[in-house]
């Protein structure tokens, strides 16, 4: 293969041959096409598109990379769910224990954080002793004896991705659809979960503001799933305003672990986690999805998905009851702030866009990937969507530990997020669309 003739071609808006766009990424990966050449066939794939065969092609070229996994020995159905990002999600805390108390086997490979976005990885890792890093022997280890794990992506998985999304991140290419779906998919594939189903964020907080890009988004990820032989669905949630009360990695957790035990008031929460596991559910083990949802909920409710929960943190070495003694006792100090809403009327909305730029400030998320975070720094809501406040009424309690010079800008930042109407909102809508 000649690089610069499949650059020449894609540049003109020519479909590649499936087994062209294999064999660059197989040279990139060894090191034999360099940096600069594969940047161009990024951006002119940013530029161009690709067709479903092209996409197809280069997700499986980057799965085939590394490792792939498999769990026919496993008595299980497998499924997982992907999310796209949003502030205050929590819900694979939620979704991969429920999942697995109904039945299921989740191998879930995880994320950290970003800019932002908060990462799955370090909201675990605010559990003392929590590994997210397993072995992938630990891992098959753990998932085989109860059901589900959240685990870093390691070195073995899709090393093309990995090293294909660095050098998108300073080309300027990282917003394509077609590398977008090879990244994710990629790594899923390579996981090696039967069925996928999808939550595509759209709103403030997502990285898909626009809902008719939200949904080619989510078209393109279940059409590639299905090409690869998977079950799939995909679930364009709303990201306009936090999920849940909090927004911070061991705040994250404490909510996510009030729902599991039935005592959370975030409804919205737990209401889009059993959505979201009754898909994979239903998908998994061709169940009407309305029976499925029974059972999610059931599981939910009888303690199941919280028993898997503490089992997974066990088996990756963290200790529950001292984190929860820990964010009880407030051994860690921590430099507080208040916002409060500026007027009376009702709550219109949260900008979580704001929202995430004032956790950010405090220390809850990394600028670069060589940044550390501030586990226990965050914001924590004390209104939501449609309720009464009147002026000068806490809406919002702030802390950090690492960057206590940064909180009034983000108790200014939430204050400006907080929207107040003289009339109540009319409730929005958790699902926006369903692509199967």
């Amino acid at each position: 293969m000649i690089v610069k003739l499949l650059l020449d071609g894609k540049r003109e808006g020519k479909e590649l041959a499936p087994e062209d766009i294999r064999e660059l990424v197989a040279g990139y990966t060894r090191g034999d096409v360099p940096d600069y050449q594969m940047a161009a066939f990024a951006m002119a794939v940013c530029c161009k598109g690709m067709t479903d065969a092209e996409m197809l092609a280069l997700t499986e070229a980057m799965r085939d990379s590394g490792e792939c996994l498999s769990w026919r020995d496993l008595p299980s159905p497998t499924a997982d769910k992907h999310s796209t990002g949003g502030v205050g999600d929590k819900l694979s805390l939620v979704v991969q224990p429920l999942a697995a108390a109904c039945g299921l086997a989740v191998p879930s490979l995880t994320g950290r954080g970003l800019g932002l976005t908060g990462g799955t990885a370090d909201k675990m890792e605010s559990i003392p002793g929590y590994v997210a890093g397993l072995s992938l022997a630990d891992y098959r280890k753990v998932v085989s004896e109860c059901g589900c794990s959240l685990t870093v992506q390691t070195g073995e998985i899709a090393p093309a991705d990995k090293k294909l999304y660095a050098l998108r991140d300073v080309t300027g290419t990282v917003p394509s659809i077609p590398l977008i779906v090879a990244s994710i998919l990629s790594k899923k594939l390579a996981e090696g979960a039967e069925t996928l189903v999808f939550d595509v964020k759209c709103g403030t907080g997502a990285f898909m503001q626009a809902r008719p890009e939200a949904v080619s988004l989510a078209r393109a990820l279940v059409a590639g799933a299905r090409g690869a032989g998977r079950k799939a669905a995909a679930l364009v949630t709303a990201m306009d305003e936090p999920l849940g009360f909090t927004v911070g990695n061991a705040l994250e957790v404490q909510e996510a672990l009030e729902v599991l035990k039935g005592r959370s008031g975030a409804h919205d929460v737990a209401n889009l986690s059993v959505e979201l596991a009754a898909w994979m559910v239903s998908l998994a083990k061709g169940m009407p999805l309305d029976e499925a949802r029974d059972v999610c909920r059931a599981r939910l409710a009888d303690g199941s998905a919280l028993k898997r929960f503490a089992c997974m943190v066990r088996l990756h070495g963290g200790d529950l009851a001292a984190f929860e003694k820990r964010q009880g006792d407030g051994a860690i100090p921590l430099a507080r702030g208040r916002a409060v809403s500026l007027s009376s009327g009702y709550v219109a909305s949260i900008d979580a866009g704001k929202v995430a730029q004032a956790a950010f400030e405090l220390g809850a998320g990394r600028g670069q990937s060589s940044d550390s975070i501030d586990p226990s720094a965050g914001v924590r809501l004390l209104v939501a969507h449609g309720d009464r406040v009147s002026a000068g009424q806490a809406v919002a309690e702030l802390c950090s530990s690492m960057r206590p010079d940064r909180l009034d800008a983000a108790v200014k930042l939430v204050e400006s997020a907080v929207s107040v109407s003289a009339m109540a909102p009319a409730p929005k809508p958790l699902v926006l669309e369903v692509v199967q």
